[in-house]
């Protein structure tokens, strides 16, 4: 497919005018400018692409669910079709090489054909039926029918560290889709060129497929975040970035004459904790592999392990050694944008300013670039109000804590605010009596691993991608797996309406065909009688 990156809005479908600044896209291994300019949205801007979004919202909720199903299947199939040139232009923007690129491509059309097939199922719908009890006594029931729906426009942000699958067609716009809610997108402006590109398919699949004009929107700017959150058209949110900008987009949509809910991913620092049986058998082996973990993708990962924790023994001496032998072997690696980069040489200078940190291993440096750093930490600084050790670094770094016992150990996973992501490598001698530390990770975080390390994840139908605060601002939902879609749903209840007026899912002949909750027994059947 050919690639025209384009400097304008999408309002409803169509390019609209421009606004007066002018933003560039930049070369992030060079620093050059790329000869693509983008214009930042007018408040006019923001307010006609919320608009069109509220104008679609009836026809495009309403659309039955395998319309929806194939608007996300015709974006998926143009994300797929595009060439190299969209690969070698998504890297120059980004620093990342092409393998990582095409890899999150698939992962990105991925997920969109995922929530398709959510949509053919038709389980998002939740559909529950309590039948009429007429003769019920002492006091008869009425007929209860309950299914979900959109909630309305969804404003989406796009992450600076995924250009692709936390992005323009990414998952918190497939999951706001698939839920029949139309999507104002705001480009993050580390990647602008690449989100146009996609924006250009999105607007293109949702023309060959019938959807209502204004399904999908985009708008460029550091400055419009404000008032698009603030909008009156605008039903929720999805974001993926800092602590910082999490916070304030609550805090706008929480002063709104009408509060709007934000599903966002902030910070964790993901702690590892290395059980004594598994490092006294294989130190070394995990020593290379935590530290590909931390330097993959020159850490900037929401799931980079930030936090390693030990209880002191001669094995976690030999392990840490081989491990500063690895985070010192490490390449230097260019960052997303040169913003991060100085965000994580600020985050490393705290490390250093902060009594009771000393840096055991850092690998060269190189001008522009990021090396990779080990600390190590007292262990009283994980018990202090500040949370110096829980403030995420973004970036291939990550902090050694070393604990006297088991005892300390349990206390200082206590002592955690929450995060996406905890895990155990152990062996099955430590896991013999661990189920008081399970318990508590569990309540700390949304996903728990044991032997394995948390920079993958995978998209699919068990997977949570979200935490307690400040891993995330409502840990009720997840921005990656199909669970996604519940965060842009609310229920509805229909109190005795004649079958012709109800919605598909809840008629008598379940035209849709789908698995429904009857007089509390799953059926795909008809009603009858």
């Amino acid at each position: 497919m050919s690639m025209q990156p384009s400097g304008q809005q999408y309002i409803g479908g169509a390019r609209c005018a421009a606004g007066s600044t002018v933003l560039h896209s930049v070369d992030a291994r060079t620093g050059e400018r790329l000869p693509y300019a983008f214009h930042e949205a007018t408040v006019d801007e923001v307010d006609a692409a919320a608009r069109a979004a509220a104008a679609a919202y009836p026809a495009f909720r309403a659309l039955a669910p395998e319309q929806r199903a194939r608007f996300l299947d015709a974006a998926a199939d143009g994300i797929d079709a595009l060439g190299e040139d969209f690969i070698g232009l998504v890297c120059r923007e980004t620093g990342l090489p092409s393998a990582r690129i095409a890899g999150e491509r698939a992962r990105t059309s991925h997920q969109l054909r995922l929530f398709a097939a959510v949509l053919r199922r038709g389980d998002f719908l939740g559909a529950r039926i309590d039948l009429a009890m007429p003769q019920r006594s002492p006091l008869p029931r009425a007929d209860l029918r309950q299914y979900r729906i959109g909630v309305g426009p969804v404003a989406v942000f796009g992450a600076s560290n995924f250009p692709l699958a936390f992005s323009t067609a990414g998952g918190d716009t497939a999951s706001a889709l698939a839920a029949g809610c139309p999507v104002v997108f705001k480009a993050h402006t580390g990647h602008m060129a690449t989100a146009s590109v996609i924006a250009d398919v999105m607007v293109r699949a949702a023309e060959a497929t019938g959807m209502p004009r204004g399904v999908f929107n985009m708008i460029f700017g550091d400055r419009v975040g404000e008032h698009l959150v603030r909008h009156a058209e605008i039903r929720a949110v999805g974001f993926t970035g800092s602590l910082r900008g999490g916070r304030a987009l609550c805090d706008m949509a929480a002063a709104r004459p009408h509060p709007i809910p934000v599903f966002a991913e902030m910070s964790s620092v993901n702690p590892v904790i290395l059980m004594p049986h598994a490092l006294a058998r294989r130190r070394a082996a995990i020593a290379a592999e935590l530290a590909a973990s931390v330097t993959l993708g020159a850490g900037q990962f929401c799931t980079n392990p930030g936090l390693i924790l030990g209880i002191r023994s001669s094995a976690l001496d030999v392990f840490v050694e081989h491990f500063k032998a690895s985070i010192s072997a490490a390449p230097a690696q260019t960052m997303l944008n040169a913003a991060g980069l100085q965000h994580y040489e600020a985050g490393v200078r705290r490390f250093a300013d902060t009594p009771g940190m000393a840096l055991l291993a850092a690998a060269p440096s190189q001008p522009g670039q990021a090396s990779a750093e080990l600390w190590q930490a007292d262990a009283a600084l994980l018990f202090q109000p500040e949370g110096r050790l829980q403030q995420e670094v973004f970036g291939p770094c990550t902090v050694l804590v070393e604990l006297d016992d088991a005892a300390q150990l349990q206390r200082a996973i206590d002592a955690l605010q929450g995060q996406l992501t905890a895990t155990l490598i152990a062996e099955p001698e430590d896991l013999a009596d661990a189920a008081p530390l399970v318990a508590a990770l569990e309540h700390k975080a949304g996903r728990l691993l044991v032997n394995s390390y948390p920079t993958g994840v995978e998209v699919c139908d068990a997977m949570v991608h979200g935490g307690p605060y400040p891993a995330t601002s409502d840990a009720r939902g997840t921005s990656v797996g199909t669970l996604a879609i519940d965060r842009f749903l609310r229920p509805v209840c229909f109190q005795n309406l004649d079958d012709a007026l109800l919605p598909a899912a809840l008629q008598n002949a379940n035209p849709l065909g789908i698995d429904r909750l009857v007089n509390g027994a799953r059926t795909r059947g008809p009603i009858v009688g």
